[in-house]
């Protein structure tokens, strides 16, 4: 921000208002960059801005500029600039929730950023301001680095690191804590383009160069010692990337090695990025500019590629969707191409390519896509939506929320996915993607799970429920049991959707329009009291909040201030908007001109009018043949009836702006510079008393407005019959030779206004005029040396000084209102693109100007005051655009004494929303905990229904509802709860004001709360944790339900192990008991329950033996045509984990004599084949192991194990080995009861200690029945709230276990309430569980004060 100039008295203060600023247009020079929150937040780089939107009611919501450099950073005037901001990320950290030990912070709505010249800052979306540089090393000039790209990585439970590429091949690690850079890694000659973090593992990220250079660092900790990296390569065609650094070193770069560019700058069209794949650890895709590639992590290389079609623009970015198996590609054409994965392979076919620019109505050249992003958000919530629905087969998904009618005859809607794209025109694009299937599904299976059939699909034209494996037995059974527990039903071909069926649909749903081009012209209504509105009639016209801004493509962006939005866009001009102006607050005039040819010398001038209300576009003054001189200006009288054109080196032009312009006359007078009168200055109050000033323009002002004499004033003697034709208005003007006059143009009559001469000393030999102010009686000039000086053509008085600056390009007079004591206040805009405001009423308006040397990180361009102030303590805005294309709004705060001016503290006013803002991520920190315990508790649907627009169309709407908001405890539910009973009043009574402007939930996110409040407490927990962004949490509490399930089902099943598979088998019927209980009034068992809860992200929280089982199995014909000794190694693993020993044989059968592995394959396949023959080689064979682990770093010992049944040692040495998912699936195919739990129990505290992932660890405690280390893992990381919530989840759960077993006939089902009257560890007298409810207590107290001291939120 800009201090004031010292001086010893007054004193003026400027505020930037930021929530007021529109960014320009996204660029390639952003490489980009774009980041979605978990809570649906789009953050992406503008310029040198930061924009910040909401995916879900598309609004922006602030732009953050960047800081500029400071001095020690930069060494020219230039670099002191902001440079442009080229890679963004969000911190993942959740919403702080440890209120009893640290104060609430916005450690949520932190931001990072890098930008062009190697900085990187850690911003603060509350604060609008950066809270943390690192340590990048910007200190010398030669060697600022260019940020690629960013990416967060968890070291520890409690903090995160930021992982960066800066240049061409430089990786490096900071602490988040302090901006220490701690490790760097130099990969030159490889160009590193792109860096993502493992969602299966939060410590390990990768990098991918343009070469296939692959990248894979796991993180232990903050020291240099402990970065764990793997280097990797992808085979891919690069004999383009190599032309293109050969061009660029014979272009004068300098080429690859020394240079401070990157990928993005050096090649912005050749790309290449890649993602993990969310439901299978090890996956990862890559796209290269022309190929799509599938890499295992795993066995380390690839496992299907693609080559793109013929007619395909490159391969711009890849976005797998988070649910199902599809990969969403976009091109550098502008199309979004859509693969899917082949079944039961790693190979995917692309079934879809759609157009992401409409043709319609753009503009020539084609906009380009610049980045892609997919909103998370919504996977979670359909997530719960799908499991907890009322209708299996139509999820709230597949409901149109704004549409009355819901059309039962509708396809089946399989999934609903939300893609952002981003165009350089300024257009962020939300698109649906759908995956639809045949309408006669929805009658033949009412168990039709939504999204499991994409990626499990029976084989056609079969009646069980089969998956084609390459293993048999266990499978089959299993399906053979679903089918039993689900009273003999199967799944018949006719109600199966088969990849051929599903059908992909992409709509527009929704667009944001930011500044479309770079601005080149700024305007502002100034309208007068003759301006009458555009429809006729004798009302006076308005000042409207809008600025209309010319652009470079010869678009005109209306910016609506109130809203901070762009209200409309016209496409004008094929060329620059070179002149803008109002006429009135309807109407526009602008020009633009063509250059003929550079031999003839000629121009085709374009001017034209654009009627805001109608949007059309009138050209007038068209002539048949080029002109000698182009037009160099415009210039609007305030009613807009008059314009003049200026020409270079031709006659001024004066033209009635009626229905039909008409040229009045020419004026062959050498202007160098003209300005129309300002609307007079309001009359004062009749009572106010008069103060003389130091400008003798306050009385004469007073005086003018009575008399005729002013041009303005005599519309007010007009007659009733709104007859025009005895107004009048007036310009000012200076010559060449320093001469001044004053016009005025009377009807269609232009005569001398007769102005009181200045003394002649006021004419300056050598400044030539280069910009003008007027508002009778004063005319305001500044010239080329930087003179200002002012004149009061009634009186003749006058007056100067020097700015001591460079020469002036504009002078605007600030706006007045009646009570205003000076009216000489005025903005100047210098050449060298800064500006100052001076008051000319005060003594020495030099001494007491606000200065702004430059305003922070750009240039100014054009700036005007917007005249909408109503009170004399109204601020000052002056609107400027910015040389970074941005428009900004600055606030001058003044208030009026006898020695100057002071600041002014007040309230920032509410900005005007079309739709209210539902994001409760940006509610104060206190207020968005409150929300959350509300919908965590169970509020009722009702307390949603607001005054909305869409009230009558909301399905959830309550009739009855109290409409006194005194008795608040009416909208809570009667269920059980936690804590103290008078804390939901409390904190519902915070959250009014929200609820009252509707902006808690949207129409479709209420409407899904009101379906699933009454089935659980661990929904409503999923449900709350989805809509603060916190998606493993979410996962979590739907996964509890199937985990105590499973838990007390093995309680009361205990039965002898067996070493044999096919023994396993009939363990499922039992296991089927319990299984229908997940959610209340929903039976999903065997097999359906597997599809319910395996796919897409839920696949995450995997435990039980059937889904890590079929998880393996599902990867093993991945690998199958996979050569060489290191993967046969990986193989055999694999088939010895799922149980496949004939597989395994024969594979280690198959290795040659030559090979290094021949002995060890021969003694495993002897081993393994002896167990197949029921041999006992026991002992033998557990001391030949124990050698082979001791000597091998291989996995050889382990298979050895399980060849003679030793299946808890095995897995035993899997875990010290580091397989902690390949122990799990070894445990889940052969271990039972205790032992699977001990499996279990030693894999959560690795996930918890290891890993840093809570939700999962916990999930794995309740699968092992260690209750005890779930509450103390909920205790080490500060959560009270969530660990109440989960005692509160499990009895519930429990509850509803017992009364479903009471109402059985079955005994063994019966039984089941005297055997766990209570969960292990979670019984009422339990000290951990009364500890957990006094801190719960203590955290709701802390809450409610924090939230009775917190403001409420106002944009």
């Amino acid at each position: 921000m800009s201090s004031p100039r010292p001086s010893p008295a007054p004193t003026s203060t400027v505020q930037d208002c930021w929530d007021c600023m529109l960014p320009g247009p996204p660029s390639r020079n952003n490489f980009g960059s774009a980041d979605v929150s978990p809570s649906g937040l789009l953050a992406f780089p503008a310029g040198s801005s930061i924009s910040v939107l909401d995916t879900r009611s598309m609004q922006l919501v602030v732009s953050l500029p960047m800081p500029p450099p400071t001095q020690s950073q930069s060494s020219t005037a230039t670099s002191s600039l902001s440079p442009f901001v080229t890679s963004v990320r969000w911190t993942p950290l959740p919403l702080g929730r440890d209120l009893l030990s640290t104060e609430p912070s916005s450690s949520h709505l932190l931001l990072a950023a890098g930008d062009r010249q190697g900085r990187i800052a850690l911003l603060d979306l509350r604060l609008k301001s950066p809270v943390l540089w690192f340590d990048s090393d910007t200190s010398n000039n030669n060697s600022r680095l260019a940020v690629q790209d960013l990416c967060w990585v968890q070291a520890r439970p409690d903090s995160y690191l930021l992982a960066a590429i800066s240049g061409f091949s430089s990786l490096s690690l900071y602490a988040s804590s302090t901006g220490r850079c701690f490790w760097k890694y130099d990969a030159a000659p490889e160009i590193l383009s792109c860096i993502r973090r493992d969602p299966f593992d939060s410590r390990h990220f990768c990098v991918v160069g343009l070469k296939g250079f692959l990248l894979s660092v796991t993180v232990l900790g903050e020291t240099e010692d402990e970065i764990v990296i793997n280097e990797l390569q992808i085979r891919t065609e690069c004999s383009e990337l190599l032309k293109l650094e050969r061009d660029l070193a014979g272009g004068g770069g300098g080429g690859v090695a020394g240079s401070t560019s990157s990928a993005s700058a050096a090649f912005p069209l050749y790309v290449a990025r890649f993602a993990f794949s969310p439901q299978w650890r090890h996956i990862v895709f890559v796209t290269f500019p022309r190929e799509l590639v599938v890499f295992d992590l795993q066995y380390e290389t690839q496992l299907f590629s693609a080559a793109l079609p013929r007619g395909c623009g490159k391969f711009l970015d890849v976005l797998p969707d988070p649910n199902n198996e599809f990969l969403y590609c976009g091109h550098v054409d502008g199309r979004l191409s859509t693969w899917r994965r082949k079944e039961g392979e790693q190979v995917h076919i692309m079934c879809s390519m759609e157009e992401l620019l409409p043709s319609i109505g753009t503009s020539v050249p084609s906009p380009s896509v610049l980045a892609l992003a997919i909103s998370q958000s919504d996977s979670t919530l359909q997530n719960i939506g799908k499991i907890y629905s009322d209708q299996p087969d139509s999820p709230f998904s597949a409901v149109d929320f704004d549409n009355p009618f819901d059309f039962c005859d509708e396809p089946v809607v399989l999934s609903k996915t939300h893609l952002i794209s981003i165009s350089d025109d300024g257009k962020i694009w939300n698109w649906l993607l759908t995956a639809e299937g045949p309408e006669d599904n929805r009658k033949d299976d009412k168990n039709l799970d939504v999204v499991s059939n994409i990626t499990e699909v029976p084989v056609s034209g079969t009646s069980t429920n089969t998956v084609v494996s390459s293993t048999g037995g266990v499978e089959m059974e299993a399906s053979k049991q679903s089918e039993q527990s689900n009273g003999g039903r199967s799944r018949s071909s006719s109600s199966t959707i088969s990849h051929t069926e599903i059908s992909l649909k992409i709509s527009l749903v929704g667009q944001l329009q930011l500044l479309s081009s770079a601005v080149t012209m700024l305007a502002v209504p100034s309208p007068s009291s003759t301006a009458t509105l555009g429809r006729g009639g004798n009302y006076p016209v308005v000042a409207v909040p809008l600025v209309a801004l010319g652009t470079q493509s010869g678009i005109i962006d209306i910016v609506d201030v109130s809203a901070n939005a762009v209200a409309a866009s016209f496409s004008v001009h094929n060329g620059t908007v070179r002149g803008l102006r109002w006429l009135g607050n309807s109407r526009l005039v602008s020009f633009s001109y063509t250059q003929v040819s550079e031999k003839t010398g000629g121009f085709i001038n374009r001017l034209i009018v654009t009627c805001l209300r109608s949007g059309l576009n009138k050209p007038f003054r068209v002539l048949q043949k080029p002109e000698r001189a182009p037009i160099r200006a415009l210039r609007t009288s305030s009613s807009g009836r008059y314009l003049l054109i200026l020409l270079r080196d031709a006659p001024v032009e004066v033209w009635a702006m009626t229905k039909t312009p008409i040229m009045l006359r020419s004026l062959a007078l050498p202007f160098t510079v003209l300005e129309w009168t300002l609307p007079t200055v309001p009359r004062p109050p009749q009572n106010a008393p008069a103060k003389q000033s130091s400008l003798p323009s306050t009385d004469q002002t007073s005086r003018a407005s009575d008399g005729t004499s002013s041009p303005n004033a005599s519309s007010d003697s007009k007659g009733s019959d709104g007859s025009q034709d005895d107004t009048s208005e007036s310009f000012a003007f200076a010559l060449s030779n320093g001469a001044l006059g004053v016009f005025e143009v009377h009807g269609r009559r232009i005569r001398d206004f007769r102005p009181k001469w200045p003394s002649s000393s006021f004419v300056s030999s050598d400044g030539l005029i280069t910009a003008m102010a007027y508002r009778l009686p004063h005319v305001v000039m500044g010239d080329r040396s930087g003179n200002i000086r002012w004149w009061d053509v009634i009186t003749g008085h006058s007056s100067s000084f020097n700015t001591h600056r460079e020469g002036i390009r504009r002078i605007k007079f600030s706006p007045v209102v009646p009570g205003d004591r000076s009216r000489g206040r005025v903005a100047v805009l210098f050449y060298d693109n800064t500006f100052s405001v001076f008051d000319l009423d005060s003594p020495d308006p030099l001494a007491n100007s606000l200065l702004h040397p430059q305003f922070p990180g750009t240039l100014v361009l054009e700036l005007d005051w917007l005249p909408l102030r109503t009170d004399k303590n109204d601020p000052l805005l002056l609107c400027i655009a910015g040389a970074d294309s941005s428009f900004r709004l600055v606030e001058i705060n003044i208030i009026d004494k006898k020695l100057g001016f002071a600041h002014q503290p007040r309230s920032i006013k509410e900005r005007f929303r079309p739709m209210p803002l539902c994001s409760p991520i940006l509610l104060p920190t206190p207020h968005a905990l409150a929300l959350r315990m509300i919908l965590q508790l169970g509020v009722k649907p009702s307390w949603f229904n607001t005054c909305s627009t869409t009230l009558d169309k909301r399905p959830h709407l309550i009739p009855g509802t109290p409409k006194s908001s005194e008795d608040l405890r009416s909208y809570m539910m009667d269920i059980q709860t936690v804590g103290d009973p008078v804390v939901p009043e409390l904190l519902l009574k915070v959250l009014e004001p929200y609820r009252k402007e509707g902006c808690i939930l949207d129409d479709e996110r209420a409407k899904l709360y009101a379906k699933v409040v009454n089935k659980g407490c661990s929904v409503r927990f999923a449900f709350a944790a989805a809509i603060f962004g916190e998606s493993s949490e979410a996962l979590f509490w739907l996964q509890l339900p199937h985990a105590l399930n499973y838990l007390m089902n093995k309680s009361i099943n205990k039965s002898p192990q067996k070493a044999t598979v096919s023994a396993s088998v009939p363990e499922l019927d039992d296991a089927s008991m319990l299984s229908r209980i997940t959610s209340k009034g929903k039976s999903v068992s065997g097999r359906e329950k597997k599809d319910a809860t395996s796919q897409g992200q839920l696949r995450l929280m995997a435990f039980e033996q059937e889904e890590l089982w079929a998880n393996a199995s599902e990867r093993i014909p991945w690998h199958e045509k996979l050569e060489g000794e290191e993967a046969i190694q990986n193989r055999v693993h694999e088939l010895v984990s799922v149980g496949n020993l004939e597989a395994a044989v024969s594979l280690l059968l198959s290795t040659p004599p030559e090979s290094k592995y021949f002995y060890a394959n021969a003694l495993r396949a002897v081993a393994l084949s002896s167990a197949v023959s029921k041999s006992l080689l026991e002992l033998a064979v557990k001391v030949v192991a124990a050698n082979m682990v001791r000597t091998d770093r291989s996995l050889s010992g382990t298979h050895l194990l399980c060849a003679v049944g030793r299946y808890q040692e095995a897995c035993s040495q899997l875990q010290d080995a580091g397989c902690w998912t390949d122990a799990a699936t070894l445990a889940a195919t052969h271990l039972k009861g205790s032992d699977y739990a001990r499996v279990l129990l030693r894999w959560a505290a690795h996930v918890l200690r290891a890993e840093h992932n809570i939700w999962r660890a916990l999930i794995l405690y309740v699968a092992a029945g260690a209750m005890q280390g779930a509450l103390a893992a909920l205790r080490e990381v500060q959560q009270p709230d969530t660990a109440a919530m989960f005692i509160l989840a499990c009895r519930e759960i429990h509850a509803t276990i017992i009364s479903e077993s009471g109402n059985s006939d079955d005994e063994s089902k019966s039984s089941i309430k005297d055997k766990l009257p209570h969960l292990p560890g979670l019984g009422p007298e339990n000290e951990d569980v009364i500890a957990v409810g006094e801190y719960f207590g203590q955290y709701q107290r802390k809450l409610v004060h924090l939230c009775m001291d917190s403001q409420p939120y106002a944009e």
